[in-house]
């Protein structure tokens, strides 16, 4: 059996975007998240880009759960490190997409 045929043990994926609407404030979101790097990085990846106004996010894991504490923590920081909307609506209210894979 190769490298190539063996399972990874990455098994759980999920894809996150946001449309902040300018490549302004997603690298604003961008460059404060860049610094909360994941506390067990041998259980969880994420890769965080921004293009186009939309900050991207894929996260890999090896058991469902660290997945859903990853994510979790990511959409806290998000909520806490956007930027201020001029209208009153909600932070929350923003285009977003989120797939989970398996």
């Amino acid at each position: 059996m190769d490298a190539e045929t063996l399972p990874s043990k990455w098994q759980f994926t999920c894809n996150l975007e946001v449309d902040y609407e300018s490549g302004k404030k997603a690298s604003i979101v961008h460059s404060a998240l860049a610094v909360d790097r994941e506390l067990q990085p041998d259980t969880v990846k994420r890769q965080v880009t921004v293009s186009d106004g939309k900050l991207s996010v894929h996260f890999e894991a090896v058991e469902a759960r660290f997945l859903r504490a990853s994510f979790s923590a990511l959409l806290l920081l998000m909520f806490l490190h956007s930027p201020p909307r001029q209208s009153k609506s909600s932070a929350l209210e923003q285009n977003i997409k989120i797939h989970f894979l398996q």
